[in-house]
């Protein structure tokens, strides 16, 4: 899949299907096995939000997908990118690594996960918990903290 998060045991995509659709598999293709990418590009549009890497360049130290191993080369120019969406107030993170390279960015404290920091000009920061399912908390449970932020964001 050319787009975030194509790999099929990621949460990503079965949260925003659980989350905005009522089913986990709302955005799943049975019959290729992988993320129906018009459905998701048109969910996204539909709620207004964007997705970006944190990263321009990066170089891995191992050879496995694992962000602890991720040496960031060139981070994300994350203000030149909010100059094209001026209504954008918030951005989130899904995980430790990316909430760090936001952090450094914004020279903002890295939030506890599910929080948000703000930063001096205002745009809400938020750690969200990584939709790995490498990382070790059940679906629901990942569910419930994007639930919170998308209700306080007015999107669900």
């Amino acid at each position: 899949m050319d787009f975030y998060y194509p790999n099929r045991t990621n949460d990503f995509w079965k949260i925003c299907g659980l989350l905005f659709l009522g089913d986990v598999d709302a955005l799943y293709d049975r019959n290729s096995r992988t993320f129906d990418v018009s459905a998701i590009r048109a969910l996204m549009t539909e709620k207004h939000i964007a997705l970006n890497d944190t990263a321009r360049a990066v170089r891995r130290l191992k050879g496995n997908a694992s962000d602890k191993y991720l040496d960031i080369i060139e981070p994300v120019p994350l203000y030149d990118l909010l100059k094209e969406m001026p209504a954008c107030r918030s951005v989130a993170t899904t995980g430790e690594k990316a909430a760090g390279v936001i952090a450094g960015i914004t020279g903002t404290e890295i939030p506890k996960m599910g929080t948000m920091v703000i930063a001096p000009d205002g745009l809400e920061i938020w750690r969200m918990p990584s939709t790995s399912r490498a990382y070790p908390l059940p679906l629901a449970q990942k569910a419930e903290y994007y639930a919170r932020m998308f209700r306080h964001l007015g999107i669900i």
